[in-house]
């Protein structure tokens, strides 16, 4: 499927291009003036139904190029002709799913947002932020050229910046993470949403440059920048085994850093300071899964199932066992984690990491390894989504981001409730809810790498999964079942219930295609469902879940939660070594500076001035004077040499 390719010069879709991509940053645009110079006006706080409907029409887009585009074909318009750089819109198997998943969950968010949201000091910077985020996801998901594609790249980082930090104030201590004032070793731990922000787009940085720089190595040895067109195979011989290692691996940075993969977790967990609707987006189809979309898309037209490079070989067992580190690790994690959305995004982590390790087991197992990566992501990006959704409903009827609620909550919120029982459910993968036929799926690629001499990666994702769904039934009872008394303020929640209920829904399509074979791929999952291995997992999940449905904490493991919620201590790496190191470094520098600020504005000019005063004297105008200094001159010039024997 990867291959087959059909390469268009067709004007008829340029319209409707456009309208995909810029349809939302218009549509946002009145409001964000609106806040600019009549925030006080009535009509002012009407004007992001526009915003939604912006992003509603670029839905339908989506939908249209999933149902009537033909898989393969490819819309190119010219940019840079000089250079052999065009505008290219790819609709593979991967962008029109994709396209149309990030269409839909965006408009289900930003329909709960005109809710959630309808009382914020900052609207108009919200709205305009929230749908360039939308739709700079969105040029990432359909663009096959690199550099057009890091033009969505990097609105993602600006965008995802404006909100993480949108409660800039730092004014209410629900949009904070952590224990307000509490300290480790004299380190806060606690984060403000500013500080989230800024967390999140310097984290990014550190992965964005040297992708930057793989970019410009791919087009200056590849001469291409098109995905579907670069000849993957010749450009790796030309570099040989290190040359490819180098070159993947700097590519991969940005994707690591987007998907937050170890060591770069800890912007992901700060980024929870952001108004849950930007955690549910940013945790679902854009941002974080815009680092595994695009690794799967390399990899989709790599093929490096089809050939041997000692380099290559070696990056794709890197991301396999780094995937299964990061996800494992963030599991444990969300184990212990008491705050609502930091638990979530812990989980989100975890997830990551299994699409990365699953798409990278497609060296050696083919592209079936990518498909059942892309199915988790799609799976997990509806469940993510409503859970996000949920917690920020919980947080706005508690006044509490922290975990707490039980059974009054059940039945106060009988809705939230089923919704929120139904995702952790089919997230967790028990059979036969929908992440059970794709996990099933990975268990089996995990287990045909034992062939290839690696039974580590099925062992860790087996661990994985009992935690994980230990970690969803924990949040389901400690909101619902046996959390903390918490103080209800029932109010409104009409469109936020709508949009979490119509995005749990989605769980269920996903099932029926899954069951009924309607979707090809998905179809190859049912079968797997019933291996021997995977209904083992499964059973295995099972009781996790409901063990810890039942027994959401242990008080005995107090101890250990405790280190596990403050995140095995990572934090310290970023807040206090790495910036030590930084400052270490500008210390450095700034010595190197002064050295060479005295070197070239002292010293030189010094021993300039020096000579010349010096040649001033001897300078008086007579010749007789001139005549005596050279004649001195030659006979010390005579003495020298009589000296050392000239």
């Amino acid at each position: 499927m990867s291959s087959a390719v059909t390469s268009t010069m067709a004007s008829d879709m340029m319209p409707l291009l456009a309208a995909l991509f810029l349809t939302p940053i218009l549509a946002s645009t009145p409001i964000a003036f609106a806040w600019a110079f009549r925030k006080d006006a009535p009509w002012a706080r009407k004007l992001p139904i526009l915003s939604v409907f912006g992003l509603f029409v670029s839905f339908l887009i989506t939908l249209y190029i999933l149902f009537n585009v033909e898989e393969g074909t490819k819309y190119v318009y010219p940019w840079l002709p000089a250079f052999g750089i065009d505008f290219v819109f790819i609709f593979d198997y991967l962008s029109k799913y994709m396209g149309a998943l990030t269409g839909l969950i965006a408009f289900l968010i930003g329909v709960y947002g005109l809710e959630y949201m309808k009382d914020d000091y900052r609207l108009g910077w919200y709205w305009f932020c929230f749908n360039l985020f939308t739709a700079s996801m969105l040029l990432v998901v359909y663009s096959d050229n690199l550099l057009m594609l890091l033009i969505g790249w990097e609105g993602l980082g600006i965008a995802s910046w404006g909100l993480i930090g949108h409660w800039f104030r730092d004014d209410d201590e629900l949009s904070y993470v952590g224990n307000m004032g509490r300290k480790v070793f004299g380190l806060n731990y606690f984060w403000s949403p500013s500080f989230g922000g800024w967390r999140a787009i310097s984290t990014i940085r550190v992965g964005d440059m040297p992708m930057f720089f793989a970019v410009a190595a791919i087009y200056a040895f590849a001469g291409n920048l098109n995905i579907s067109e670069i000849h993957w195979e010749t450009l790796f011989e030309t570099l040989g085994a290190a040359g490819t290692a180098i070159l993947l691996i700097a590519f991969l940075m940005g994707p690591f850093t987007k998907s937050a993969q170890l060591p770069f977790s800890e912007w992901l967990m700060t980024a929870m300071t952001g108004p849950t609707t930007v955690s549910a987006l940013l945790h679902s189809a854009t941002m974080v899964a815009a680092g595994t979309y695009l690794f799967m898309r390399i990899s989709w037209y790599i093929e490096p199932w089809a050939f041997s490079n000692a380099g290559m070989d070696a990056v794709y067992a890197f991301v396999l066992f780094l995937g299964l580190i990061s996800s494992l690790y963030a599991a444990l994690l969300a184990a212990g984690m008491w705050e609502r959305k930091v638990l979530l995004a812990s989980s989100t982590m975890s997830s990551l990491g299994l699409m990365f390790a699953a798409a990278a087991a497609s060296k050696w197992l083919g592209e079936f390894a990518v498909e059942v990566s892309f199915w988790y992501l799609i799976v997990h990006a509806f469940a993510k989504a409503t859970l996000f959704l949920v917690a920020g409903h919980l947080i706005h009827v508690t006044h509490d981001r922290f975990c707490g609620g039980d059974t009054e909550v059940a039945k106060k919120m009988k809705l939230t409730f089923l919704v929120t029982a139904f995702a952790t459910i089919s997230l967790a993968g028990i059979p036969p809810f929908t992440a059970y036929w794709v996990k099933s799926a990975m268990d089996e690629v995990m287990h045909g790498l034992i062939e290839h001499g690696m039974a580590l990666p099925l062992t860790l994702l087996i661990t994985i999964s009992i935690i994980y769904s230990a970690f969803l039934a924990k949040f389901l009872s400690l909101n619902f079942l046996k959390g903390k008394k918490v103080h209800l303020h029932l109010h409104g929640g009409g469109l936020m219930g709508a949009a979490y209920t119509v995005m749990v829904s989605m769980l269920l399509v996903l099932l029926y295609l899954i069951m009924t074979g309607q979707e090809e791929v998905a179809g190859e999952f049912f079968h797997e469902g019933f291996v021997s291995t995977s209904l083992a997992v499964g059973a295995a999940v099972t009781v996790s879940y409901f063990f810890a449905l039942i027994k959401p904490s242990i008080p005995q493991l107090s101890t250990v939660g405790r280190v596990l919620s403050d995140r095995l201590y990572m934090p310290f790496l970023n807040d206090l070594i790495v910036p030590k190191i930084g400052w270490v470094l500008v210390a450095i520098v700034d010595v190197c500076n002064r050295g060479v600020d005295f070197f070239f504005h002292q010293a030189i000019p010094a021993f300039f001035e020096s000579a010349s005063k010096s040649i001033r004297k001897i300078q008086k105008g007579y010749l007789a004077s001139y005549m005596r200094v050279t004649l001195a001159a030659v006979m010390v010039l005579l003495v020298i040499s009589s000296i050392v024997g000239w």
